[in-house]
C-alpha cells in the first residue's frame, strides 16, 4: 500500500490512505463516480464497459455491455436508479442500475460524446460532444430536445445547476457558457468564476495538467478541500479557502484522469490511464 506523501510544505490533516484497488477494467479508465445515494461506485473504460460496485464492499454489481467503442464518461439520476454513458460510439445509453439492463440508446451527436449528466430531477440529460454541440434530452422519451450550437471545438463538460434552470458548458475552445435549460438560450459566458459577479475566484495549482482533459471534484464531508488527478499520476488536494497542497496521494502508474468524492464519508476514488488501468479508493484515517 503507497503512502500518502509527507512533505514538510503540506499542512497537517487526516491523511487519506489507499485502502482498495479494483482491478475490472481492461483498458484505461475514463470516468468514476459515487451514486448521489452514497451505496454504489460506477467506473467506465475505454474498453467499452462501465461497472459498478457495491459499497462498502465494492463488490461488482453489473458490468455494462453493448456499446461498440470506449466510454468517456457516466452519470447517475438523483436517485441512483439509472446510469447514464457516454461513448465514442456517438450514442448514449440509460441503464438500470439495479437490474443492469439496458434502458434506452440516445441517438443525434456525429462525433464522440464525452460528456454527460443528468438534470436534479433527472428528467433531463445532457450531453456535450465532439462534434460542438452539446443536446438536451428527454430521459422518458428518449427523444432528444434541443442542440445548441455550443462551441467552436470539442465540448469537455456539461451540468446543470442545483434547480437544473441552468446548465453549463465547457470546452477546449477555452470557454464556459451557460445556458437556460427550459429555452436553449446562451445566458452568460465565462472562463471560471463567480457565476453572480463574473470574478474569478481562485486558482489551485501544483498539479500537472497539459496533455489530458481530467475531472476535479469537491470534498466537504470533513473540511472543504479540491480532489484533482494529475498527470504525474499522482491525486491532489487543496485546502479551498487558503489554496495549499494538503494531501498528495500516490500509487498509480499512470495519469489519474477522474476522481469523485463520496456525497457522505471520508472517501475518495480515483482512475487512471492505460498504464494502470485501476480504480484506487482512499479513505480519511479516523
Amino acid at each position: 500500500m503507497a503512502a500518502p506523501s509527507t512533505s514538510d510544505t503540506l499542512l497537517p490533516m487526516k491523511s487519506y490512505t489507499l485502502t482498495q484497488t479494483l482491478t475490472g477494467h481492461k483498458r484505461a479508465i475514463s470516468a468514476v463516480k459515487f451514486s448521489p445515494s452514497g451505496n454504489l461506485l460506477a467506473t467506465s473504460s475505454a474498453d467499452k464497459t462501465a461497472i459498478i460496485y457495491s459499497l462498502p464492499s465494492f463488490t461488482p454489481l453489473h458490468t455494462f455491455t453493448g456499446h461498440s467503442q470506449g466510454i468517456s464518461d457516466l452519470a447517475f439520476s438523483s436517485n441512483s436508479l439509472y446510469l447514464a454513458t457516454a461513448s465514442d460510439d456517438t450514442t448514449v445509453k440509460i441503464w438500470n442500475t439495479s437490474t443492469g439492463s439496458l434502458i434506452k440508446t440516445l441517438t443525434g451527436h456525429s462525433n464522440y460524446v464525452f460528456c454527460i449528466n443528468y438534470n436534479p430531477q433527472s428528467n433531463l440529460i445532457v450531453s456535450g460532444s465532439f462534434d460542438e454541440t452539446v443536446r438536451i434530452w428527454d430521459v422518458k422519451s428518449g427523444k432528444c430536445l434541443k442542440v445548441l450550437p455550443a462551441h467552436s471545438d470539442p465540448v469537455t463538460g456539461v451540468n446543470f445547476n442545483r434547480d437544473g434552470s441552468l446548465l453549463v458548458s465547457s470546452s477546449y475552445d477555452g470557454l464556459c457558457r451557460i445556458w437556460a435549460s427550459s429555452t436553449g438560450h446562451c445566458m452568460r459566458i465565462r472562463r471560471l468564476w463567480n457565476f453572480s459577479t463574473g470574478k474569478l475566484l481562485k486558482t489551485y495549482s501544483g498539479h500537472v495538467n497539459s496533455k489530458y482533459c481530467m475531472s476535479s471534484a469537491f470534498s466537504v464531508t470533513n473540511g472543504k478541500y479540491i480532489v484533482s488527478g494529475s498527470e504525474d499520476n499522482c491525486v491532489y488536494l487543496w485546502d479551498v479557502q487558503s489554496r495549499k497542497i494538503v494531501q498528495k496521494l500516490e500509487g498509480h502508474t499512470d495519469t489519474v484522469i477522474s476522481v469523485s468524492c463520496h456525497p457522505t464519508l471520508n472517501m475518495i476514488a480515483s482512475g487512471s490511464l492505460e498504464n494502470d488501468k485501476t480504480v484506487k479508493i482512499w479513505t480519511q484515517e479516523e
